[in-house]
């Protein structure tokens, strides 16, 4: 298979654990015969600095030309005082969303055997099973609604917007997944105050009893799912749920799990092409130590693999070569480990 992979490091932390991903997926390549071009470009911060633009025009066209996009994470301090819509998360991460066309954001989370005595839940709550798919609505909401602020400055707006078919698109792929799965959705909201959120309440249940009745539907309240996140985590096997609500909920089934370097995301369109990128940021207190966890990253590089190519076999190598890096005890320090970023990249690849 020759496939082009849009390369794009970002910020921070992303130089090195980019770096890692793509050596997992060179060995990849060459193991399994495929022919992968990895296409370097720059986006965010580091974009900025050299163009003067956080996503050059030049970087947009290549990730649309590309098969996929791996990306490793953008923003810093450094750029935080650039006016909000010229900030590498809005002009880089935003746009490239909203361009992209990538409206669901898969983010899975579980706790990795070896990693038990990582999540900072009691053993007998971890012990009932902790292995759940967010499914993100990704261009919608809050975040892409108008946002406005009064000419005194005293007041500001911020529109969420949603309309039947956006939610109906990420519906099914939340209801697609879960017959994958263990078969059941839960569709978080906030139906008893926001209008949205009643027609997002609506439209899934319709779709629901049209299309997959099989599946088993409940709905949550997103303060109550916040609190059953900690609270009975086992519950949960697919949670589909809007923009702003599912970067929450995400974020804190990563600490759930013991590290939010562990777990991957996959922002993808109706015909499959995505990007592939760790939940976490920049990190910027960290970057240039060699010490940031790769394995997001690499497991990010997995799911590429899956659901941008076909190519499950492939994937299933890296997700095994992780389990057994895990096992071996090479680990970063967010890990309780000594290793080094490289260390564990090497780890794995040496693994596939």
């Amino acid at each position: 298979m020759k496939k082009t992979i849009a390369v794009i490091k970002g910020d921070g932390i992303g130089p090195e654990i980019v770096s890692e991903a793509v050596a997992v997926l060179a060995k990849i390549a060459a193991k399994f015969g495929h022919d992968f071009t990895f296409d370097e470009r720059l986006v965010g911060g580091a974009a900025y600095d050299a163009t003067g633009d956080c996503l050059p025009d030049e970087t947009l066209a290549a990730c649309k030309g590309a098969d996929a996009v791996l990306l490793g994470a953008v923003g810093g301090p450094k750029w935080d005082a650039l006016p909000g819509p010229k900030r590498p998360e809005k002009r880089a991460l935003l746009t490239l969303r909203k361009e992209l066309g990538l409206f669901a954001n898969l983010r899975p989370a579980k706790v990795w055997p070896t990693l038990r005595d990582a999540s900072p839940l009691k053993a007998q709550v971890v012990d009932d099973g902790i292995d759940l798919l967010v499914v993100r609505e990704l261009t919608g909401g809050v975040y892409f609604g108008e946002h406005l602020r009064s000419a005194d400055g005293q007041s500001a707006l911020d529109k969420m917007p949603y309309s039947v078919p956006e939610i109906e698109r990420i519906a099914r792929v939340a209801f697609a997944a879960a017959r994958t799965r263990r078969n059941r959705v839960t569709s978080v909201d906030k139906a008893n105050v926001l209008e949205t959120s009643r027609l997002w309440r609506e439209t899934v249940q319709r779709i629901r009893n049209a299309e997959y009745p099989d599946v088993a539907l409940d709905f949550m309240y997103v303060d109550n799912a916040a609190m059953q996140l900690v609270r009975a985590p086992s519950h949960f096997d697919v949670i589909l749920t809007e923009n702003m609500f599912g970067d929450i909920l995400s974020d804190e089934a990563s600490q759930v799990t013991g590290s939010i370097g562990m777990l991957p995301s996959a922002s993808l369109r109706g015909d499959g092409f995505g990007m592939y990128e760790p939940i976490h940021g920049s990190a910027p207190d960290i970057a240039g130590k060699g010490v940031a966890n790769p394995l997001a990253t690499i497991l990010s590089a997995a799911m590429m693999l899956r659901h941008s190519f076909g190519l499950e076999a492939e994937a299933g190598a890296i997700e095994r070569a992780v389990a057994s890096t895990l096992e071996s005890g090479v680990l970063t320090p967010d890990l309780g480990g000594t290793a080094a970023t490289h260390d564990v990249g090497v780890a794995v690849a040496s693994r596939v």
